[in-house]
């Protein structure tokens, strides 16, 4: 049997995530100093959500950490479920930022204030792109691992861009409209805390679905079952099940073999189809088989 390692996957999340809280962490200084002295709330919002980024990814690193530990006597399947915890995590990291920030726009909308200062348009310019490069690179890496935690700390700071880019049209509002106008800068703020609560449902949801075992998708799923057949002396496959451990998938498969072949034969053909799985997917981490003998005759190895 191959031996499959999460580890060096989980290192591509970890690198990717560490890169995200050093530039999140310095955003969010820039932005508060920005939202404190310029008079912007919608900054100092922006602000909170670069810090609440911080402390998710930093759960999150923590969580990939944990998760690539190996299977051990207690955990026969891995550590992998705690990166849907961590996404959870983050979820309700994001909701309570996005309260906060409701709360305090709502206060602000009937204080008066000041306008915000011109420049902090530059800072948000500056946020923006920053984050939006941060995003890409980081949903790379969550595509590549086939990572739900690394996947929700993409959208967090998709999320991030998208607030600064409210709070960017809220100022400038503000700023064109003069006196009267500055509230424009806090209902950009309470614009941003519903992107920021919407975000926190999506990657809620999916991760909720990992942790009950929610089938995969189906396409993967039939490769699955498509690859398994394509090993010549496999009747067919009677059926395929998977869970999605973190970083990587349990497969639990029933396939059919000719009925006079040894238990010698049938214990050879399975490891066949484990080891074309693996070729196949780097991300299965085991695949559990079970031999149905079949009265047929296989098609495929009378035709040899």
């Amino acid at each position: 049997m191959l031996e499959r390692n999460p580890n060096a996957i989980s290192k591509k999340g970890l690198k990717t995530t560490l890169v995200g809280i050093i530039i999140s962490a310095f955003l969010a200084i820039i932005k508060g100093l920005g939202g404190i002295f310029g008079h912007s709330y919608a900054l100092i919002a922006d602000a909170i959500e670069s810090a609440s980024d911080v402390l998710t990814s930093a759960m999150l690193w923590a969580g990939l950490k944990w998760s690539s530990k190996p299977p051990d006597e207690n955990h026969p399947y891995g550590h992998g479920k705690i990166e849907a915890l961590v996404a959870i995590g983050i979820a309700i990291a994001l909701i309570i930022a996005g309260g906060i920030i409701v709360r305090d726009s709502i206060i602000h909308i009937f204080e008066p204030h000041k306008s915000p200062a011109p420049y902090t348009l530059i800072i948000l310019v500056v946020v923006v792109a920053t984050k939006e490069l941060l995003y890409r690179y980081v949903l790379k890496t969550g595509d590549e691992i086939n990572s739900s935690a690394v996947k929700a700390d993409a959208f967090h700071h998709r999320s991030d861009a998208i607030t600064s880019i409210a709070a960017f049209i809220g100022i400038s509002i503000a700023l064109i409209g003069g006196e009267g106008f500055e509230i424009a800068d806090d209902f950009a703020a309470l614009i941003a805390a519903g992107i920021i609560l919407f975000n926190a449902y999506k990657i809620a949801r999916s991760s909720v679905r990992e942790l009950l075992d929610e089938a995969v998708e189906p396409e993967f799923r039939n490769e699955v079952i498509r690859l398994a057949e394509a090993v010549p002396e496999v009747v067919r496959v009677e059926r395929c099940h998977s869970r999605k451990m973190g970083t990587a998938f349990h497969i639990d498969m029933h396939i059919w073999i000719d009925g006079e072949l040894t238990v010698t034969e049938g214990h050879d053909i399975a490891h066949k189809v484990k080891e074309r799985l693996f070729r196949s997917y780097s991300e299965i981490l085991d695949v559990h088989i079970h031999i149905e003998p079949s009265k047929e005759r296989n098609v495929k190895m009378t035709e040899l």
